[in-house]
C-alpha cells in the first residue's frame, strides 16, 4: 500500500499557486522593507516602523528610494533664467507706460496754469501778465532759479511760487509750476531743508513775448518791431490757438520767469536762427511740453540733435547766443511765439 499522498498537478491559475504566489510576494516585500528599514535608520534618517503597512506601493516610495522634494541646483537656475527673462520683456514696457503717464500729467498740469492765466485776464479786463519782471506784481512769476544753494526760489514755493499772480485763480499748487517728468534737485545751504537733496520747484516758464519784461522788450536782439502782447485784444497773429504760452524749460537752462524766442532770422534767413540763453525742455523722450494762449496744451517732439544736447549738472548750458543754422526745431518756436507790427 502506497502510504505517500499523491499530489495532483494542478493548473498555474488554480487557487493553489494563487495563494503560494501571495505568500511568496508578501515575503519578499517584508525581506526588503527591512532591509531598506535597517539601511536609512543606520543612516540617521528615519526607521520604518512597520514595512507591512498598509501604505500602497506608491505612497512608500520616496521613503524606499530617499530622495527629497526640494528642488536641485540645475532646477533653481532654470527658474531663475524664466524670470530674467520675463523681466526683461516686461520693464522696457513698464518705461514706456510711465513715460506716457508723465506725458498725461503734463499736459494736464499745463491746461490748469492755461486756465488760470485765463480767468486772471478775464478778471483785469483783458490785461495780460508780464513774463518776466523785476518788481512789477503784474509779473506772472518773479525771482529765478541758478545753481546757488543760498537761493530760497530754487526749494522754497513761499519765495516765488505762491506769490504768483495765478496762485490766487486756482493755480494753488506747487506741482502746476513743474513738468513731473523734471528730476532736478538742490541741496540747500540755509533754512528747514538745509544739506538736504530735495526737488526744485519750477521748470516751466512763460513766452517772453508776452508782456516782455515790465511790458517792452528788454531784450531787442531779435530787432525792433516784434510785438509785446499786452492785452488779449493784441493776439491777433498767428492767434490764440498758435501762440505758445508756457513752455517746460531745462534745469540748465531756466532762470527766470520768462522763455525767450530769439526772432533773429525768421521767417526767411533760417541760417541765422539761434538759441539764446533759454532752452526747451527734452523730458518727455525727445519732446517737450507747451501750452498755448487759447488753452490747449501738447508736447512737440524735437526733430534736431542741437536742440538736445547734455544736461549740464552744474551750470547753465550757455548765457551767450548759440546759432542753429536751420534748426526746424526753432523755426516751430518761431512761427509759434509773434510777429512784427503791422
Amino acid at each position: 500500500m502506497d502510504l505517500v499522498p499523491k499530489v495532483q498537478a494542478s493548473s498555474p491559475h488554480s487557487k493553489t499557486w494563487r495563494s503560494i504566489r501571495r505568500f511568496v510576494r508578501s515575503q519578499h516585500l517584508q525581506h526588503a522593507g527591512a532591509h531598506w528599514s535597517h539601511e536609512l535608520e543606520g543612516a540617521g534618517i528615519f526607521a520604518i516602523k512597520n514595512p507591512c503597512s498598509r501604505l500602497s506601493a506608491s505612497a512608500r516610495m520616496p521613503a524606499l528610494t530617499g530622495r527629497s522634494p526640494a528642488f536641485t541646483l540645475i532646477e533653481l537656475l532654470v527658474v531663475i533664467a524664466i524670470i530674467a527673462i520675463l523681466a526683461s520683456l516686461l520693464l522696457p514696457a513698464l518705461g514706456t507706460a510711465k513715460q506716457k503717464a508723465q506725458g498725461l500729467a503734463c499736459l494736464n498740469s499745463q491746461r490748469q496754469l492755461t486756465l488760470a492765466w485765463q480767468l486772471y485776464t478775464d478778471d483785469n479786463d483783458g490785461e495780460l501778465l508780464c513774463s518776466t519782471s523785476r518788481s512789477s506784481p503784474r509779473a506772472w512769476m518773479t525771482g529765478a532759479l541758478n545753481f546757488i544753494d543760498s537761493n530760497r526760489s530754487n526749494w522754497d514755493i513761499e519765495q516765488d511760487i505762491k506769490k504768483s499772480p495765478l496762485w490766487l485763480y486756482g493755480a494753488n499748487s506747487p506741482g502746476l509750476f513743474k513738468c513731473p517728468a523734471d528730476t532736478s534737485v538742490v541741496k540747500p545751504s540755509a533754512g528747514p531743508y538745509a544739506g538736504r537733496t530735495i526737488p526744485r520747484v519750477r521748470s516751466r516758464s512763460m513766452n517772453y513775448w508776452f508782456g516782455g519784461q515790465d511790458g517792452t522788450d528788454m531784450f531787442n536782439g531779435s530787432g525792433p518791431g516784434w510785438r509785446i502782447y499786452l492785452r488779449g485784444s493784441d493776439l491777433i497773429e498767428p492767434g490764440p490757438a498758435r501762440t505758445i504760452l508756457f513752455i517746460d524749460t531745462r534745469e540748465d537752462g531756466i532762470t527766470s520767469g520768462g522763455f525767450l524766442i530769439d526772432m533773429t532770422g525768421y521767417p526767411d534767413a533760417l541760417e541765422r536762427i539761434r538759441f539764446y540763453q533759454d532752452w526747451p525742455a527734452s523730458y518727455h523722450h525727445r519732446a517737450g511740453g507747451f501750452s498755448f494762449a487759447d488753452g490747449h496744451s501738447e508736447i512737440n517732439r524735437w526733430q534736431d540733435e542741437r536742440t538736445m544736447p547734455p544736461i549740464q549738472k552744474s551750470g547753465y548750458l550757455s548765457f551767450n547766443p548759440v546759432p542753429s543754422p536751420n534748426n526746424k526745431d526753432i523755426l516751430w518756436m518761431q512761427e509759434r511765439a509773434t510777429r512784427t507790427i503791422q
